[in-house]
């Protein structure tokens, strides 16, 4: 008997902005670019790409390269998205 494999997309189970802001701490917590990105990417298909689209200004395609597997979004990307998602950057002072 062969075990059903279905692919997972955890934008589909982060509907809460409480775990969309957990999922991202613990990425930039990782300290690894290409981790942030696809958090951030994750969090903006649970959004929706196609609202975010229409919110930044941006097409569809730019959003899912710079939040892809591949993605390396710039800092004017990031600024655009981000507040659109409801999110802002925030500097502190390192310990």
């Amino acid at each position: 008997m062969a075990i059903e494999l279905t692919n997972f997309d955890p934008a589909e189970h982060l509907t809460e902005v409480e775990d969309q802001a957990e999922l991202l701490a613990d990425a930039v917590a990782s300290g690894d670019a290409s981790i942030i990105a696809r958090a951030i990417g994750i969090v903006a298909r649970a959004h929706g790409i196609s609202d975010l689209s229409r919110a930044t200004g941006m097409k569809r395609q730019q959003l899912y390269r710079a939040f892809g597997p591949e993605g390396n979004p710039t800092l004017e990307t990031m600024v655009k998205v981000l507040p659109a998602l409801g999110l802002r950057m925030r500097i502190e002072a390192a310990a």
